[in-house]
């Protein structure tokens, strides 16, 4: 079994992984802003007249669904900003000759 295909087999994969999960961000995203410009649209529809926009309620599904949004951009995009570009390559190496050594022992 040749090393090197393995490894671009698990960078592969691992690289896969990484943008199914930017494209179901941007995907998330799209459909956040979509949703709520509909929600917007159809609130200022209703509204009587001389009445505002700006009140509370108009707000909440963008407010609450804005912070579940930020989580999943910062699951997305943060672990590379933390832990930089190569620690998990570093980690899985690590992790695995920690294995093979605790094997022979």
């Amino acid at each position: 079994m040749n090393t090197t295909n393995t490894l671009d087999e698990i960078r592969y994969s691992e690289a896969a992984k990484r943008v199914k999960k930017i494209k179901g961000f941007y995907t998330h995203l799209i459909v956040y802003i979509v949703i709520n410009v509909m929600i917007v649209i159809v609130n200022i529809q209703n509204l009587k007249p001389g009445e505002s926009y700006f009140k509370l309620e108009n707000f909440y599904t963008a407010f609450f669904w804005g912070i579940g949004l930020m989580a999943d951009s910062l699951s997305t995009f943060m672990p590379t900003i933390i832990f930089g570009k190569n620690w998990e390559e570093k980690k899985i190496k690590e992790m695995m000759e920690k294995d093979r050594n605790s094997k022979w022992e």
